[in-house]
């Protein structure tokens, strides 16, 4: 069955082509709403004998037929710069992923905190990986995380962070063992990885790196990332699981 609601959407289609203006097709409209109503009525006009001319099929043709022409006539006279406009493509928004690691959205979040877990993690990030993307600062907090669910590391954010602490360039992460003072001088780096730290710790899924329990920077190449599983690379640094023959990336 014809429904009037389509047809009065096609009017209104022809009406913003035409720039705000309503093509003339009162007789033709006219003509479509009363063999609309006759069939909506149903049963109440059963028993009425009704001529061709009268039909309401007739009329609801006739009119039909005028609002297509109508219609197409004001296709035919928009301008080619208001159809391309209203042709274009809606713009979709950046995922909620691209949003989180991109630098301006987590500048505009609020200060965060947190555990001692957190201060750790945010510390990490500060001095392995302030010079990076955001988006690299969320790969390098994935690695740490994922060393902490695998059962080849410590079970905890800072017993992973200083693993092998105490020993000179044999620790996990070079700067808890390189000698140098750890000192926080960039506030704003400072107040950006620790958002990071904390929107990691909270994260309900990691998939910047694959599940990498590894990363180098391009400048060096160590011997452990021939055996290792490359997973990707974002900056400067190369992202790996590890990897076991017969055994999980992850255990």
């Amino acid at each position: 069955m014809l429904h009037v609601q389509s047809i009065l959407l096609r009017m209104q289609i022809a009406r913003v082509t035409t720039g705000g203006k309503y093509v003339s097709v009162s007789g033709a409209f006219k003509a479509l709403c009363v063999g609309a109503v006759l069939m909506i009525s149903g049963p109440a006009v059963s028993d009425v004998t009704v001529s061709t001319s009268s039909n309401p099929m007739t009329a609801l043709d006739y009119g039909l037929r005028g609002v297509l022409g109508a219609e197409h006539g004001a296709m035919s006279a928009a301008p080619d710069r208001r159809l391309a406009r209203l042709s274009k493509p809606v713009e979709v928004s950046p995922t909620p992923a691209a949003r989180l690691h991109s630098r301006d959205y987590v500048d505009g979040l609020p200060k965060m905190s947190g555990d001692a877990g957190w201060q750790c993690l945010a510390e990490a990030l500060y001095f392995e990986a302030r010079g990076e993307s955001v988006k690299g600062q969320f790969a390098v907090a994935e690695v740490i995380l994922n060393r902490v669910e695998s059962n080849r590391y410590p079970n905890s954010i800072c017993g992973v962070i200083n693993q092998g602490t105490g020993r000179k360039y044999a620790c996990q992460f070079t700067y808890t063992c390189d000698g140098l003072p750890e000192r926080i001088s960039e506030q704003a780096a400072w107040d950006r990885v620790g958002k990071v730290a904390r929107l990691s710790i909270d994260a309900q899924n990691r998939a910047l790196t694959d599940g990498a329990t590894h990363y180098h920077t391009t400048a060096v190449n160590p011997r452990w990332a021939s055996k290792y599983i490359h997973t990707t690379q974002i900056g400067t640094h190369r992202f790996y699981r590890q990897y076991y023959p017969g055994r999980t990336a992850s255990r």
